[in-house]
């Protein structure tokens, strides 16, 4: 369901093509993830400040180029395809300044956690949109899409960190506990605003809990000492 509060015809004729687009997409990054985005944007905006038709566009553009990615296991740069494939978007729906529609488009191809070609978010709106981004992949919902991730390509529940981190992506150590070691750990030092920041920070906690808890489980650390355990056995790693 859009937000009630959108009133540019334009942001409700592109949510409804992103919509058609992503609905039927793998649930990690689905319609669903791209509204969460999209939520996350809004607030840390009007915490941050920033344009808002470009705000709303690129957030729920970010991943429109998603579909090419995962159907070619990563070959394809999903922010880079979808920075091109948005230029054609946006016409659809009226935007046809050629400095708006870059803009917005720059958001889109910028927003990677894992750049390619090294170029960063280099407005207050690309920073947003990076942002948002990330605030869904840590916390729990992320542990969350973690897990459904890994379970659709068939990896482990759970591994030693040295497989994990030594294994590649889509392969079945391709664990949630190599996303949380290889990205998620690091996600909220990355942050970009002051907003995201902050707002990162109980989502962060609780994810390093998490995952020092089932490490625990898995290893049956938490049988021996459970009694008489931390309340928060992650606490050292925060």
């Amino acid at each position: 369901m859009l937000p009630d509060t959108i009133a540019d015809d334009r942001v409700r004729h592109l949510a409804g093509i992103v919509r058609d687009i992503l609905e039927h997409s793998p649930a990690c990054h689905d319609w669903d993830h791209t509204l969460r985005v999209w939520a996350n944007a809004r607030r840390i905006r009007e915490l941050e400040g920033g344009d808002a038709l470009v705000v709303d566009c690129a957030a729920l553009l970010h991943d429109i180029g998603r579909p090419e990615e995962l159907a070619d296991q990563g070959a394809t740069c999903h922010a880079t395809r979808g920075a091109e494939l948005a230029r054609d978007l946006l016409t659809q729906i009226g935007i046809t300044d050629p400095d708006l529609a870059g803009h917005i488009a720059a958001c889109v191809r910028t927003h990677r956690f894992r750049a390619r070609g090294g170029e960063r978010p280099a407005t207050i709106e690309a920073r947003i949109v990076f942002d948002a981004d990330k605030l869904d992949s840590i916390g729990a919902i992320g542990i969350g899409r973690s897990f459904h991730f890994a379970g659709r390509i068939g990896a482990r529940v759970h591994n030693a960190a040295e497989e994990a981190q030594e294994s590649a992506s889509y392969s079945r150590q391709d664990s949630a506990y190599r996303e949380y070691l290889v990205k998620l750990r690091h996600v909220r030092q990355r942050l970009l605003t002051d907003a995201g920041r902050r707002l990162a920070d109980g989502r962060h906690r609780f994810m390093v809990a998490f995952f020092a808890q089932i490490d625990r489980e898995v290893r049956g650390e938490d049988l021996l000492d459970g009694a008489s355990g931390s309340e928060n056995p992650g606490a050292d790693l925060l």
